[in-house]
């Protein structure tokens, strides 16, 4: 079982730069698919980034591509999210998940990835405000 801890959230001002971190222990999280998702108030959850188990293919929405970069330490047991020229639209509460797995062989859809995220664990989220 795996016990994810957010961090990194915050108030910034638009145009700011924040990082997110996902933590987690055990060697199963450095195998994992982990993602970030993101909620607004009073609107649906959705997908904002992830990296595969391998850690060689990245997804991201089209919202944030050129702004945003996923990365992970595996040494550290955290994945980053990145968070470059923020908009005020960004603002909401960031979700981390993950899916220890087993990775699918062959190229990995992000739609496959997705939902492998939505069924595996979560954080509790970080806040992230950007004000205009």
């Amino acid at each position: 079982q795996l016990q994810l801890v957010e961090s990194g959230g915050g108030l910034v001002q638009a145009g700011g730069s924040l990082r997110l971190s996902c933590g987690a222990s055990g060697r199963t999280f450095r195998s994992s698919a982990v993602g970030w998702f993101r909620q607004a108030p009073e609107k649906e959850r959705e997908f904002v980034s992830a990296i595969s188990w391998s850690g060689y293919s990245t997804y991201y929405t089209d919202s944030v591509k050129g702004r945003f970069t996923i990365s992970r330490d595996s040494a550290k047991n955290t994945v980053y999210l990145q968070m470059n020229s923020l908009k005020p639209e960004d603002t909401a509460v960031y979700y981390c998940a993950a899916d220890p797995g087993p990775a699918p062989g062959g190229l990995i859809s992000r739609v496959y990835v997705t939902t492998a995220l939505l069924s595996g664990y979560w954080g509790q989220g970080t806040q992230v405000t950007v004000s205009s």
